[in-house]
């Protein structure tokens, strides 16, 4: 499993759709990641430090977890499979490990609330994961990819590749003229 930081959470210009953008913590690899617009209103209002006159659904999650005596541990980007990105909360509860299926929106979102670790497995990263164009701000084909990673997980098929064209060139529809640009709060 590879450690991630929540990098930013952009919209496309062309439909509007948003995408959550994880980050390696020690490296230079993305992980975008669609999701709806009220799990992005959910995790940026987090992320900003706004207060809402009401709790969210993220927050009653974690009210509902503490009050049954329970803590999150971490949240993991578990499985990519059909273009569906899978999540699994990790509770501890009475001393043991349980692991809860989520949808990786609703899981960040509660991640930034009780502020834990955020982990994505390598096979995830090896089939969505991108890495940028320093010049032109733009994800780096994976042919030229390959060659700088050899040696790192496990190959990703033909198949796989083309189906995950559609991550490219939604990527390749977002402004991410400022994406290395640390936002000042």
């Amino acid at each position: 499993m590879i450690e991630m930081t929540i990098d930013s959470i952009r919209v496309s210009l062309m439909n509007y759709q948003r995408v959550v953008i994880l980050k390696e913590k020690e490296a230079e690899r993305y992980l975008p990641i669609w999701i709806g617009p009220a799990e992005a209103d959910a995790i940026a209002v987090k992320l900003q430090g706004v207060t809402v006159p009401r709790p969210l659904t993220h927050d009653l999650l974690q009210s509902v977890i503490d009050s049954l005596g329970a803590t999150v541990s971490s949240i993991i980007v578990s499985d990519l499979r059909n273009d569906t990105f899978y999540a699994k909360i990790i509770l501890n509860v009475d001393s043991e490990v349980m692991e809860v299926d989520s949808r990786p929106s609703d899981a960040l979102a509660l991640a930034v609330r009780v502020e834990v670790p955020i982990y994505a497995e390598e096979a995830v990263l090896d089939k969505a994961g991108i890495i940028l164009d320093k010049e032109t701000g733009k994800p780096i084909p994976r042919e030229k990819e390959a060659g700088k990673a050899e040696g790192k997980g496990k190959e990703v098929s033909e198949e796989e590749l083309k189906r995950m064209s559609a991550f490219y060139d939604f990527i390749n529809t977002l402004d991410l003229d400022d994406f290395d640009k640390k936002r000042k709060s």
